[in-house]
């Protein structure tokens, strides 16, 4: 009896879904146990630099921001809370809307944060040469753009 023909099956290492997944997950893996020394996750990271630097971000800001659920930004901003380093405050235009804000200490982490963010870019992208990671930026915004990706990386 004649054996069915087995369809031929694409390798994994040929998608570069595999390979950006393969790379992506390293990246963002050292840099969770880099921020853990701090006891920061990569989501209230996310939200600490996207506070940075304003002063009036009410909560429909930073769920845009962060492309998070109501709920889930709320819980990110309440661990930051509990940790002293963002705040809610009344809003200066008016009585009843909140915004949302950095502590002094919340103010002052975030540029040493910054700095783990960008050594763990050198350890992995640094022996690129500068136009090989700007060409990577550029393919990876291209993709963005092209696919209407919103979702901020917090995990």
């Amino acid at each position: 009896m004649k054996k069915p023909d087995t369809p031929k099956v694409s390798e994994l290492e040929s998608h570069l879904g595999f390979w950006l997944r393969f790379v992506s997950n390293q990246v963002s893996s050292r840099f969770e146990n880099l921020l853990a020394k701090h006891e920061i996750s990569v989501a209230e990271w996310v939200a600490m630099r996207s506070l940075y630097g304003r002063a009036d971000s009410t909560h429909a800001d930073l769920i845009s921001a962060l492309g998070m659920t109501k709920g889930a930004a709320s819980k990110v901003i309440s661990k930051l809370e509990a940790k002293g380093l963002a705040e809610r405050q009344l809003s200066k235009d008016s009585q009843r809307a909140q915004v949302l804000c950095l502590t002094e200490s919340g103010l002052a982490m975030v540029p040493k944060l910054a700095v783990i963010a960008d050594e763990n870019d050198a350890h992995f992208f640094s022996h690129m040469s500068d136009t090989q990671r700007q060409s990577l930026a550029t393919l990876m915004r291209e993709l963005v753009e092209h696919h209407q990706l919103t979702q901020l990386p917090t995990r």
